[in-house]
């Protein structure tokens, strides 16, 4: 399997954090691997890391949750269509959720940055089907 360089993880929820990065750690998909807890420090971490401070590597690969404190997921990825197209090409954005109702699915729809959802925690099935069908 290739190896990333950075992912980021972006979830409110501690256990989750926890699980996601010991499967991706355990599979080597990435040796840095990222977590902030809300659709603010995403945000704060993206700007940093498009406008190339090296103390934030950009993400190859971005999970972020629907339901969070402070912003959540939506709310983040309305401002994330507002950041630069060519910055934005080069990262793969997927929802990671617990939520799996009809009315997040179909909002989902109008973010077309977002390739696909997970239910949470991933599986070892998803981190290889994620590998093979974006990397």
């Amino acid at each position: 399997m290739k190896s990333l360089n950075t992912i980021l993880l972006i979830d409110d929820d501690e256990t989750t954090n926890y699980l996601n990065h010991r499967l991706l750690t355990r599979l080597e998909v990435a040796p840095d691997i990222r977590v902030v807890t809300n659709g603010e420090e995403a945000l704060d971490y993206l700007n940093k890391s498009f406008a190339g401070e090296p103390e934030y590597p950009r993400p190859d690969l971005i999970f972020v949750d629907i339901k969070m404190s402070v912003m959540d997921g939506f709310e983040f990825l309305e401002e994330y269509q507002k950041l630069d197209q060519y910055d934005k090409d080069k990262v793969v954005m997927l929802m990671l959720t617990s939520s799996a109702s009809f009315y997040d699915l179909e909002k989902l729809k109008q973010f077309p940055d977002v390739r696909k959802h997970y239910s949470k925690p991933l599986t070892e099935g998803d981190v290889r089907d994620v590998m093979q069908e974006y990397f």
